[in-house]
């Protein structure tokens, strides 16, 4: 008579003691999206998301997070590219700096741009003088929020360069194809869900930023003012039902990012 393979004890099962503790991990991290919603004042809702300042808020942010999203890809794919295949000395040196942004206070980050980036900069002087940059714009909050996106790109993609099956690659060239085929034919719709996933990260990032924003840019409706800067001021200013609908529409495209890519980081069952 053959036994089949014996069965694990702990597969499937959670210790009994950790599920009073992760139930209170839930309420924890619920509790603050409960009670927004329990302040949400829905019947003003269509009125206050008309307001002048909500709209250019809305507006302001939705653009920003495209073209801060468009110059991570820019500079991100060939970044990426170059952790992921090429040998070099300082490539871990290199690695740790370009991650920096996502651990480094974002008050501290936009406090370094300005500095060097700043019309007192030498690289900021030459940029005001050649093209009229100045921090205090629509171009200096695209520039903070890269500065912040951009990691999220990198190490996405190169993580998922990094799964790609080189043999393929291999095989594709010792039939005769050339290195543009190969990356078009054979790497590109490898990698293309990595290349997705990490530029809606950077996007959804980019939406949210608030503190390298309101440091290197400024807080200036309808040229600086993104949702994050329009929630605090509106807190401020103690009007609570523009801050409130400002945030749920955050708290929405966070949530739909992040179930939208719950495969990417974790298996689907």
């Amino acid at each position: 008579m053959t036994r089949g393979p014996a069965a694990t004890p702990s597969a499937g099962r959670v210790p009994a003691a950790m599920v009073p503790l992760a139930l209170v991990a839930v309420g924890f991290l619920v509790l603050p999206l409960v009670g927004l919603l329990q302040r949400t004042p829905w019947s003003e809702l269509g009125s206050i998301l008309a307001t002048g300042e909500v709209r250019d808020a809305l507006r302001l942010s939705l653009v920003t997070a495209l073209c801060s999203t468009a110059l991570c890809l820019v500079l991100g794919v060939p970044l990426g590219w170059v952790l992921a295949r090429a040998a070099f000395p300082g490539r871990r040196l290199l690695r740790g700096l370009v991650t920096l942004p996502m651990v480094l206070p974002p008050v501290v980050g936009g406090a370094a741009l300005l500095f060097a980036l700043g019309r007192r900069s030498p690289v900021g002087g030459v940029l005001a003088d050649t093209i009229g940059f100045t921090p205090f714009s629509t171009t200096g909050v695209v520039l903070a929020q890269t500065f912040v996106a951009l990691p999220f790109l990198v190490v996405t993609l190169e993580g998922g360069l990094r799964s790609v099956d080189r043999g393929l690659e291999e095989a594709a060239a010792t039939l005769g194809a050339g290195r543009w085929t190969v990356l078009r034919r054979v790497t590109l719709p490898q990698v293309a869900p990595s290349l997705l996933a990490g530029a809606v990260l950077a996007w959804a990032r980019a939406l949210g930023e608030f503190g390298a924003t309101i440091t290197f840019a400024g807080n200036l409706q309808g040229r600086t003012q993104t949702m994050p800067l329009a929630v605090y001021q509106t807190l401020q200013g103690g009007d609570q039902g523009a801050a409130i609908v400002l945030s749920l529409v955050l708290v929405a495209v966070s949530l739909a990012v992040l179930v939208a890519l719950r495969g990417r980081w974790l298996p689907t069952r």
